[in-house]
């Protein structure tokens, strides 16, 4: 699993710097998937039980700002091989100044017709890209807040035991 890359956050900051005053002080704080796992898989047209893929998320986020922050919201959208199959949110992270901060969500995606191949590869044990696009605010206490993104939060490769015996 990879950080977004240090050029792109490059850029990030720089084009956030030319925004105001408050962007020129605040450094990009750092979002990385530390480990995606799909839990179970619920699959359209199934009898008695609604069509959702149960994740559980953990991130790892950096703050490289010498004051602490709250991150508000950060969310977006889970891609799997090139297919959006979902939205993912984490409220409240609290991040130390200059420390790093790990968060865990449990997460309850609808499956649809469209996504349930997606996920499906995912609990046969296939090895899948991902990657999260989006964004998130941050609480900078007496500096206010700020928002970032959108951008890609994280990428790589998604591998596990399969949960399905097919």
């Amino acid at each position: 699993m990879r950080l977004l890359p240090a050029a792109a956050l490059s850029t990030v900051a720089l084009t956030l710097s030319a925004c105001s005053p408050l962007q020129q002080l605040v450094q990009v704080p750092q979002v990385q998937v530390q480990n995606v796992s799909l839990i179970s898989l619920a699959l359209p047209g199934g009898f008695g039980s609604e069509p959702v893929a149960k994740l559980t998320m953990n991130l790892q986020v950096t703050n490289p700002n010498p004051v602490p922050l709250r991150m508000a919201n950060i969310a977006g959208t889970l891609i799997i091989d090139g297919a959006a199959v979902g939205d993912v949110s984490f409220p409240n992270v609290a991040i130390p100044a200059s420390g790093v901060t790990n968060q865990r969500a449990d997460l309850s995606i609808p499956v649809t017709l469209s996504t349930a191949a997606s996920f499906l590869k995912v609990a046969r044990g296939q090895l899948v890209t991902y990657r999260v696009d989006g964004g998130f605010t941050a609480n900078f206490g007496p500096l206010g807040l700020q928002n970032f993104g959108p951008f890609t939060l994280s990428q790589g490769q998604w591998k596990q035991a399969p949960i399905l015996p097919f």
